[in-house]
C-alpha cells in the first residue's frame, strides 16, 4: 500500500519515475529530471530545465539537476539513469 499516493511531491521529494538516459545531441528527453544519477564518473554535459548548457566536470552519484537534455558532445559519464 503506498501511503503516500495521493501527497502532491515537491522537486525535493524521492522520485517517482527513473529511466537510463541515452546521450543525444538534438532531442530533449521525454520529462525533465528532478535528479539524475551518475554511475561511472566523466563529463557531464546537459541542458537545463532553464535552457543554460554547461558541461560538469567528473561528475559521479547523485545530481539534483532539473536536466532537458543529455549532450552526447563532451559527455563521457556513463551508466546515467534520470529520476523525475
Amino acid at each position: 500500500m503506498d501511503q503516500f499516493k495521493n501527497r502532491a511531491s515537491g522537486l525535493d521529494s524521492p522520485g517517482y519515475n527513473a529511466a537510463s538516459l541515452a546521450p543525444d545531441d538534438g532531442n530533449d528527453l521525454a520529462y525533465v529530471t528532478r535528479a539524475v544519477w551518475v554511475g561511472v564518473a566523466g563529463d557531464l554535459s546537459v541542458v537545463l530545465a532553464s535552457g543554460d548548457a554547461v558541461t560538469f566536470k567528473n561528475a559521479s552519484g547523485w545530481m539534483p539537476l532539473r536536466v532537458k537534455r543529455l549532450n552526447a558532445t563532451d559527455t563521457t559519464a556513463s551508466d546515467v539513469v534520470g529520476v523525475w
